[in-house]
C-alpha cells in the first residue's frame, strides 16, 4: 500500500487544516458549542469567586455569601450541561454530515498551487552591520605664548621689571610645561582609545562575517528545499500526465490529505494503483464504535449536584454508525473521481474498515465493514446530493456488515462490481 502521506501530501495537508478550521468556525453547530464553552468557562469564574467571598464574610454576611456561592455552583453545573451538549450537537452534525460536506468542494488540486517560493527571513544581527565612531580626542588646550611683562622705567623701574619678568618667565615655563604634558596626555589617550576601537571593530567585523555565514548557508539551505520541492512537483505534474502509477499515487494522496475530515471522526487511508488496469485499490480506516459518542444529552441534577448522561437509544448509535461507514466509503468514490480530471483511474475499489482487537488472537486487527467498487461513468452519473447511500452502495453491486457497531466483518473475498 502506498503511504498516507507523501511530502507534497502532508504540505498540502497541513495549508488545507487552517482553511478547514475557518470554515468549521462558520457552522451554526460549532458557533453553538464556542458560544456555551465561554458562558461555561464565566459561570466558573463566577462560582470560585462567590467561593472566595464566602470564605472571607463575617458570620453575619457567610449566610447570603454561602447563598450566592450555592447559586453560582447552579450556574455553573448548568452552563457545563449547556456546553458539553452543544459539544455532542456538533459531533452529531459533523459525522451526520460527512458525505454532503465535501459535495459543495471541488477536489480537484491545481499542482501548481503547491510551487514554493524562496522566502528568507530579514538577517537576525542586524546591529553588527554598523561600526562604533571612532574615537575623537578633545582639542587641545592652545600653546602658551610669552609676553614680557611692560617696563615701567628710570633706576627702580629696570629693577622691578626684571623681577616681574623673572616671575613671568617661571610662570610661563610652568605653563608651558603643564601643556607640553597634557599634550602627551592626550595622544597616550588617544592612542589607547583607538586601539580598544580597532580590537571592538575586529571583534564585530568577525562576529559579522561569522553571521553572515551562518545566514547564507541557512538561506542556501532554504533555496535548496525549495528547489528540491519544486523539482519534485515537476516530475509528479510530469509523470502525471503520462499516468505513471507512482505519481498517480502520489497526487491521490495530495487529494485524500485534502479531504479533512473532523476531529470527531478522524479518517487515514491507504491506497495502490494499477496502471495496467487503472484501478484505484483503497482502504479507509474509520474510528470505531467506541469512539462515536454513545450519549444523547447531559443532564444536571440540582438536588446532588450531579452531571449524568442520557445514554442515547441503540438504534440510534447503531444507525449513525451504519450511516457513517456508507458515508465515508462514498465520499472516498467522489472525492477520487472528482479530482481526476485526467481520467487515469478508470475504477475505484474501496474497502472502509476499523482496527480493533480480534478475539481469537487478542492482537488489533483491521475489520473490513464496507466494500464497494464503481467505475468512472457510472459513478459520475449519480447526484449524491440527492441518493441514499444504503441504497448506492446496493445498487454498485457492494456490500456492508450486517452490524458495523458490533464490529461483523464483511466478507472480503465476496463478488462487488468494478473489480477484474
Amino acid at each position: 500500500m502506498a503511504k498516507k502521506h507523501g511530502l507534497l501530501a502532508e504540505l498540502h495537508y497541513q495549508s488545507q487544516q487552517a482553511e478547514r478550521r475557518k470554515l468549521q468556525a462558520g457552522q451554526q453547530a460549532y458557533r453553538e458549542q464556542q458560544q456555551r464553552q465561554r458562558e461555561y468557562e464565566k459561570a466558573v469564574k463566577d462560582w470560585e469567586r462567590a467561593q472566595g467571598l464566602a470564605a472571607k464574610a463575617t458570620t453575619a454576611e457567610r449566610k447570603a455569601a454561602e447563598a450566592a456561592a450555592k447559586q453560582a455552583r447552579v450556574a455553573a453545573q448548568e452552563a457545563e450541561v449547556a456546553e458539553r451538549n452543544a459539544a455532542l450537537a456538533n459531533t452529531f452534525a459533523e459525522i451526520d454530515g460527512l458525505l454532503q460536506a465535501t459535495l459543495a468542494v471541488d477536489d480537484f488540486v491545481d499542482l501548481e498551487e503547491l510551487r514554493q517560493q524562496v522566502e528568507h527571513p530579514p538577517f537576525p544581527h542586524p546591529e553588527l552591520e554598523s561600526s562604533t565612531p571612532p574615537p575623537q580626542a578633545p582639542q587641545p588646550p592652545s600653546v602658551p605664548v610669552w609676553e614680557e611683562p611692560p617696563s615701567s622705567g628710570g633706576l627702580f623701574g629696570k629693577k622691578k621689571h626684571a623681577e616681574q619678568v623673572a616671575a613671568a618667565r617661571q610662570a610661563f615655563e610652568a605653563a608651558y610645561a603643564a601643556w607640553e604634558q597634557h599634550i602627551v596626555d592626550l595622544q597616550r589617550w588617544e592612542q589607547q582609545a583607538r586601539a580598544h576601537w580597532e580590537e571592538g571593530e575586529r571583534y564585530r567585523l568577525a562576529r559579522l562575517e561569522e553571521a553572515r555565514a551562518g545566514y547564507t548557508a541557512e538561506c542556501a539551505q532554504r533555496e535548496q528545499q525549495v528547489e528540491e520541492a519544486n523539482a519534485s512537483l515537476d516530475e509528479l505534474i510530469a509523470g502525471l500526465a503520462y499516468g505513471v502509477d507512482s505519481t498517480v499515487q502520489e497526487y491521490v494522496a495530495i487529494v485524500l490529505a485534502n479531504s479533512a475530515y473532523p476531529d470527531s471522526f478522524p479518517v487515514s487511508h491507504d491506497h495502490v494503483f494499477d496502471a495496467a488496469t487503472g484501478e484505484l485499490t483503497l482502504t479507509v480506516s474509520i474510528p470505531g464504535p467506541t469512539e462515536v459518542p454513545s450519549v444523547k444529552a447531559w443532564r444536571y441534577t440540582k438536588a446532588t449536584d450531579a452531571i449524568t448522561p442520557t445514554p442515547l437509544p441503540a438504534r440510534e448509535h447503531k444507525d449513525r454508525y451504519a450511516n457513517a461507514v456508507l458515508h465515508v466509503a462514498l465520499r472516498t468514490l467522489h472525492e477520487v473521481f472528482e479530482a481526476d480530471r485526467s481520467g487515469h483511474i478508470r475504477t475505484v475499489a474501496t474497502t472502509v474498515g476499523t482496527t480493533a482487537l480480534d478475539p481469537a488472537t487478542g492482537r488489533d486487527g483491521f475489520v473490513p465493514l464496507a466494500l464497494v467498487a464503481a467505475d468512472r461513468e457510472t459513478f459520475m452519473s449519480f447526484d449524491l446530493a440527492n441518493v441514499v447511500p444504503a441504497a448506492t452502495l446496493k445498487h454498485l453491486g457492494g456490500v456492508m456488515s450486517r452490524s458495523p457497531v458490533d464490529l461483523v466483518a464483511v466478507d472480503t473475498g465476496a463478488a462487488v462490481r468494478g473489480r477484474n
